[in-house]
């Protein structure tokens, strides 16, 4: 769209959309910025006046509720929108129920305000917008509104909040004035208020509970406790369901007919959405035709939309074993967005050529409607290969499924030249029945379908990015850069105490971590250094400038691969459709020039999502455990702190802690170079790889706390202290249990050698 439309467009634009009618959504959807927001002011003004549109004022009102607020007020901040737009609400006893929408308006000079934050703020009302007031800052009055989830216990006073959080201890007291409907052992959501008056700096912390989340003895509440603490958006808005509801099938009309190929879908047996479907042929030479197929998600989610803004402030789906929580309405994410067997669907497609060694010698990008022949999943494609087809894959055996094998082993010989951090962890599967227990624990079967897979998604990410870049196209990279000093450093400890070698003095590259995880492979360190490795990793993020991807090796690589659940993923199509002028739904100039913000806001989505689903994990595990208390377990320590050690169970892959001050008999001394705890006495060394015996004394289902007791180390009893019978006589110097570390481990490692 024109940044400054015509009396026409404006008019035509209002009556389309009667509720994105204020003169923010109308700027909003024109790309119109800074002076003019003045010109569509007086335009609109102008409509007004010739009675071409409604008095905006009166049909502003009667959408928009105005409450009176006084013209000074305390608000508190709250997230950024989809727009970056900063709202607040009032925090003033009398009107902590108003349905004001205050939009913040920051002047030159103001500080940086965060959600949360607390401020004294002058009020102007407002009319003819989607909010009903604006605020001008006077002065931040520090601190942010502390946040709690836990559960309610019922006092003569009101009442207490025990937190769900694995390291909260105080308690939250709650004032009968704010308990909000609060019930005795329900789940609530409050905000800090203040201290106790008389109880001084030992007082508990005030709070008034915000939401009542229900019973969190229910099965179903352990996904829904972490969708509240981590605020992920779990309902869409009405306009945002009507939209994607109101969505029809995309015709052929220009695109490509990719109908006669066979492409299939290739996914795990409870996949909730099909983003991505494949297909390979020999080309002849003795190479392979690649062709990756992509939902076209960008034609459904148009810029400046609804859908869109929810879309960018959600940034991904979030997936627990019990529900997601996706990106995208289920009218799209699991139908027309979707690449379901025997259907038509809209799609961006990349078509690849590969030699024989796997090196890709050309690709094309066509913007396509596609037919998936199957949907496929791994276990089922994997089983065809070995020898035993069903009724489904042995008609594409020999058409479909050994071809693609055949191209994976090709890009498996490149991959082997290009050395990608090659980790091998394990994925648990937690399973649950109807009402949401947990029955069993497993790990996830990892077949070639799976890499296969992998490679033909990383192939087409790579593709996507080099046609943007040699296009000079904005877009936004999956940046992965290499370990810090320091953390390679502790990865290099954990790898002399297990017995192997990470050498020093050398440019770090993926070849150099893959021998030190060959070293480990087949051992009884397998599984620690893989995920101790990993650990040592940088976390990947977003970014509009290209810093490479370390991990794989690769210096350009972009998220192409899966628009329905990722937000990235949709900008990087969206920026092919405007390279290849496929239609007005391209990158636009709001998108360009807010991809910084954008690649910061999805960066953070995303580590929302991951921490939300390990919460999860643990809480379920913690669960499945709670009726064995007192069981004794097999393990390795996972890593060291200076409060105690953490192991990870062989059985289920849950993770404890052996709090420090229940260890033996004696003071251990925690040496963070080394990453070891070192007995004051004994000179006992305990350290990441150690084989333990340890007994569950805890599991707190609520904070998916697990306390475990140490037993034995590698097959043996801990060590006696050597000074007294009992209780230790007395800790031993630092640089003296330094020394014992380093004597210790030395001796350690030739046992092992």
């Amino acid at each position: 769209m024109s940044d400054t439309p015509s009396k026409d467009q404006l008019r035509q634009w209002i009556t389309d959309h009667p509720d994105q009618a204020s003169k923010r959504d109308i700027a909003t959807a024109f790309n119109i910025r800074g002076a003019g927001k003045i010109t569509l002011k007086r335009l609109l003004a102008e409509l007004e006046e010739e009675g071409e549109i409604p008095a905006r004022k009166a049909r502003t009102l009667a959408r928009v509720d105005s409450p009176d607020l006084p013209p000074v007020a305390v608000l508190m901040v709250q997230a950024p929108d989809s727009n970056g737009d900063l709202f607040a609400k009032p925090l003033e006893e009398a009107h902590l129920t108003s349905t004001a929408r205050i939009l913040l308006r920051p002047q030159k000079g103001d500080p940086a305000l965060a959600e949360g934050a607390r401020i004294l703020a002058r009020l102007t009302p407002e009319a003819g917008e989607d909010f009903t007031h604006t605020a001008r800052l006077i002065r931040a009055l520090g601190g942010t509104a502390l946040k709690v989830i836990g559960i309610f216990r019922a006092t003569n006073e009101g009442g207490r909040i025990m937190p769900i959080d694995k390291g909260a201890e105080k308690e939250w007291a709650v004032p009968s004035v704010h308990l909000n409907g609060a019930r005795d052992g329900e789940l609530v959501e409050a905000e800090q208020i203040g201290a106790r008056k008389n109880g001084g700096h030992l007082g508990l912390p005030q709070a008034r509970i915000t939401l009542v989340l229900g019973d969190p003895s229910a099965a179903k509440s352990v996904s829904l406790i972490a969708i509240y603490q981590h605020g992920i958006p779990d309902s869409f808005p009405d306009a945002v369901v009507a939209e994607a509801e109101a969505a029809q099938p995309a015709p052929l009309a220009r695109r490509t007919d990719l109908r006669h190929l066979d492409l299939v879908t290739i996914d795990p047996i409870d996949a909730r959405d099909r983003d991505d479907a494949v297909l390979a042929m020999p080309d002849g030479q003795g190479g392979h035709i690649l062709w990756v197929a992509i939902a076209d998600v960008a034609h459904y989610v148009r810029p400046a939309s609804p859908l869109d803004r929810e879309a960018r402030k959600r940034g991904n789906s979030t997936y627990f074993p019990d529900r997601v929580v996706p990106m995208l309405p289920d009218a799209l994410s699991g139908d027309l967005c979707s690449l379901h067997q025997d259907v038509d669907r809209a799609c961006l497609a990349v078509e690849m050529r590969i030699d024989a060694g796997g090196h890709k010698t050309g690709h094309r990008f066509v913007r396509g409607l596609m037919r998936s022949r199957a949907s496929l999943n791994y276990g089922q494609v994997q089983a065809a290969i070995d020898g035993a087809p069903d009724a489904q894959t042995l008609p594409l055996l020999d058409s479909v499924l050994r071809p693609l094998y055949s191209a994976y082993d090709a890009l498996k010989k490149a991959r082997d030249i290009r050395q990608p951090l090659d980790l091998e962890l394990p994925e648990r599967k937690i399973i649950l029945d109807e009402e949401g227990r947990v029955t069993s624990v497993s790990f996830r079967d990892r077949f070639d379908a799976h890499k296969l897979i992998e490679e033909f998604m990383i192939a087409a990410n790579v593709a996507a990015a080099e046609e943007l870049n040699a296009n000079k196209s904005p877009l936004l990279f999956r940046v992965h850069e290499e370990p810090s000093p320091e953390k390679l450093d502790a990865l290099r400890e954990v790898a002399q105490a297990s017995g192997f070698v990470l050498a020093k003095g050398q440019v770090l590259q993926t070849a150099h971590l893959n021998r030190l995880l060959a070293q480990a492979a087949g051992t009884d360190f397998d599984e620690l250094m893989n995920i101790t490795t990993l650990r040592s990793m940088t976390q990947a993020y977003y970014s509009p400038q290209n810093f490479g991807h370390f991990g794989l090796a690769l210096r350009n690589y972009a998220h192409f691969t899966s628009p329905i659940r990722r937000y990235s993923d949709l900008i990087v199509h969206r920026a092919l459709i405007a390279v290849h002028l496929w239609g007005d739904d391209g990158l636009t100039p709001w998108d360009i020039e807010n991809l910084p913000d954008t690649a910061k806001q999805i960066s953070d989505t995303e580590r929302r999502s991951m921490l939300a689903e390990r919460d999860t994990s643990d809480r379920y595990l913690a669960a499945f455990l709670a009726d064995r208390v007192g069981a004794e377990f097999s393990g390795r320590i996972s890593g060291v702190q200076r409060f105690g050690l953490f192991v990870k169970l062989d059985e289920t892959g849950a993770d404890g802690l052996v709090p420090v001050r229940s260890i033996g008999r004696e003071f251990f001394h925690y040496d963070p170079d080394a990453q070891v705890l070192v007995g004051s006495d004994s000179g006992q060394v305990l350290g990441a790889g150690l084989r333990v015996t340890v007994r569950l004394a805890e599991a707190t289902p609520l904070t998916g706390g697990l306390i475990l007791d140490l037993l034995h180390v590698e097959g043996a009893n801990l060590a006696t202290p050597r000074s007294a019978k009992g209780k230790s006589g007395g800790r031993k110097s630092s640089a003296a249990a330094v020394k014992a570390a380093k004597t210790a481990r030395k001796v350690l490692r030739k046992r092992r050698g």
